[in-house]
């Protein structure tokens, strides 16, 4: 399966320039991260993954991690998140976001929020089960969830 890692040389570039730029909230939050001190799961920050740089991102679990300055108040860039969000969604990669003074006042309420998000995630299988004939559907053709 595919990371949704970007290999673009451009989008390379920046990301390190912005690694070396990174701001308080981004360096607090990366204390909690780095060295997979979050449940032994691996992050990299400021990494390209599908035509865009995530603040942080878990390869495994397929999860980026944004941070939000008073910037992404703006109408223009929360159309922008929500589109970014959309995109990595297409790319089955899950998005959650904090604002930035969330990291620097609760960074463990933060952690620990990161953390059930890893752990409750269930990617599903590439290939859809075809499932059992029948199944799922009662008499007169609906469903067995609940209206």
């Amino acid at each position: 399966m595919h990371s949704g890692r970007d290999g673009s040389r451009r989008l390379k570039h920046y990301a390190t320039t912005m690694r070396r730029a990174a701001t308080d909230a981004e360096q607090k939050l990366w204390s909690l991260l780095r060295n997979r001190r979050l449940g032994g799961l691996k992050f990299r920050r400021q990494v390209p993954v599908a035509g865009y740089i995530a603040d942080f991102y878990c390869i495994e679990k397929r999860l980026v991690v944004e941070l939000d300055g008073g910037q992404h108040n703006e109408p223009d860039q929360r159309a922008a998140d929500e589109q970014r969000t959309r995109d990595l969604r297409d790319h089955g990669i899950d998005v959650i976001r904090f604002w930035d003074h969330e990291v620097l006042k609760y960074p463990d309420a933060v952690a620990r929020t990161i953390y059930r998000h890893l752990t409750t995630l269930e990617r599903p299988s590439p290939q859809p089960s075809p499932g059992v004939p029948g199944e799922g559907a009662e008499a007169g053709g609906r469903t067995t969830e609940n209206p």
